[in-house]
């Protein structure tokens, strides 16, 4: 069972609204390396897992990737914030307005007239989340292994995405994010250093 604790798991601070860096921050809600595909990579794992432990630290930090996932989408509404009623109230000229939406450069003013200023399930590109980011093959140190890579992964997204913006409120928020990347990668790294031997050679042919 799941129990949605309303507070966030950090306090986010967002200094101004900025579409185009909202549409940037949408690669770490609904892309490869995102939460999303984090928290249900580590799901299915945990459901398919026979030993308690390792069960147990899966479901935690899938439960935790949910709490990311609320995190990131938090920020993008945050940055998003006013688009949705400029563009309901038509409060600025055509072109100002669509200046404003894409001052990032990208397709924030898709985002932004699409899912109405709201984190939305894709990458940053536009392209929609997908199951095949979950690729969870059943065996435990395969796996863990996979897991060690996403988890890096994810965190050089956060250090560029920390790269792309003074907002010291995000900055923060995304530092902190990338810790805790850095903290579940030991956790597997562990995990998988305690089963032994920890590398299948396979079946040989012959």
């Amino acid at each position: 069972m799941f129990v949605h604790n309303k507070r966030l798991q950090y306090t986010v601070r967002v200094a101004a609204p900025n579409p185009g860096l909202a549409n940037l921050m949408l690669e770490q809600f609904g892309g490869p390396q995102g939460e999303l595909a984090a928290a249900m990579r580590y799901f299915v794992q945990g459901i398919a897992e026979d030993d308690p432990g390792r069960k147990d630290m899966l479901m935690d930090i899938a439960t935790e990737e949910l709490s990311h996932l609320e995190v990131i989408g938090s920020i993008v509404g945050m940055l998003n914030k006013g688009a949705k009623g400029e563009l309901s109230e038509g409060v600025e000229k055509e072109a100002d307005l669509y200046r404003s939406l894409t001052g990032g450069g990208n397709d924030s003013h898709i985002t932004s007239l699409l899912y109405g200023g709201g984190p939305a399930l894709t990458n940053s590109a536009g392209v929609p989340w997908t199951a095949a980011y979950v690729d969870s093959i059943g065996e435990p140190t395969a796996d863990l292994r996979s897991n060690i890579a996403a988890e890096a992964r994810a965190k050089i997204v956060y250090e560029r995405l920390i790269n792309v913006t003074d907002d010291p409120g995000i900055k923060d928020a995304l530092k902190f994010l990338m810790t805790r990347e850095i903290a579940h990668q030991k956790s597997f790294e562990k995990a998988l250093h305690a089963i032994q031997p920890n590398f299948l050679s396979g079946q040989t042919a012959g």
